[in-house]
């Protein structure tokens, strides 16, 4: 059940930024919450996009996966254009994301909740399974068996039977995580992963993302407030304020960058 990603495309150039934004904006009514957004993400890093509340972050990340269309602009992934192609279709191109309020099916077992990720890989229809159809059984049993060994490679098989709502905070970040690794990403969108987490659990965090990065092959790129998560695990961070871009670079410069320092702590920081 891998991914028929774009990446299999015979033009395609592996050395080629994995997505694009070219001044995109999205207005509001009269509300501009990106403004002339370019932006441009490499291969294989962990990148991060940071800004104060308001400063249009998660639009960018509505964007990118299709539940807004911007008012203007062209976002670029893999080489094609994916302005007004459905969220669906975005995720089985390779993107997938995590929120930034935990939504899981907190009802349902961990296990439950990884295999609906794996739905958007499945070739049977839902009207096969009341007709008892082979095909179908045989499908779902390899997406019970792909699940497991995701919860196994992320060490949350022994919570396989627990419900969702009953796991700690860390887990079910750890589980959101791996829902969204169950659609065969390329692309990994976080949305504040470190929210409500501890320094101990921050830390783990960090490690968690450099591993699966480099065992799942992955490009991520990563909102968060928790500066030491950002700056410990990202190779090149953007920087908004009121929907626009102020700043981009390694995090040594994005650290001591003035814009930066009086979009978070105000004018009278700069130069303390």
């Amino acid at each position: 059940m891998k991914a028929a990603h774009l990446s299999t495309h015979p033009d395609y150039n592996p050395a080629a930024p994995v997505l694009q934004l070219k001044n995109v904006t999205m207005r509001f009514g009269g509300v501009t919450a990106i403004d002339g957004l370019n932006l441009t993400v490499p291969p294989k890093k962990i990148v991060g996009l940071i800004g104060p509340n308001g400063a249009g972050k998660t639009t960018v990340f509505n964007v990118i996966t299709g539940f807004y269309t911007p008012t203007e602009g062209e976002v670029i992934f893999e080489e094609a254009p994916v302005v007004g192609v459905s969220p669906q279709k975005i995720c089985a191109l390779g993107i997938a994301r995590t929120f930034q309020n935990i939504r899981l099916f907190a009802q349902g077992t961990v296990l439950d909740n990884v295999m609906v990720g794996c739905h958007v890989r499945r070739k049977c229809q839902w009207w096969m399974a009341p007709l008892c159809l082979p095909g179908f059984f045989r499908e779902e049993k390899a997406i019970r068996e792909k699940s497991m060994d995701l919860l196994n490679r992320l060490g949350l098989a022994h919570l396989a039977r627990e419900n969702a709502a009953s796991l700690p905070y860390g887990a079910q970040r750890r589980l959101e995580i791996a829902r969204a690794l169950a659609t065969d990403p390329t692309f990994l969108l976080l949305d504040e992963p470190a929210a409500g987490m501890n320094p101990q659990e921050s830390g783990e965090l960090m490690r968690f993302i450099e591993e699966i990065r480099d065992e799942f092959d992955l490009t991520i790129l990563m909102i968060e407030h928790d500066m030491k998560v950002v700056m410990g695990v990202c190779s090149h961070i953007w920087v908004l304020e009121y929907g626009r871009l102020i700043a981009e670079g390694g995090p040594e410069g994005i650290r001591s960058n003035p814009k930066v320092i009086t979009a978070y702590l105000g004018q009278e920081a700069v130069g303390k």
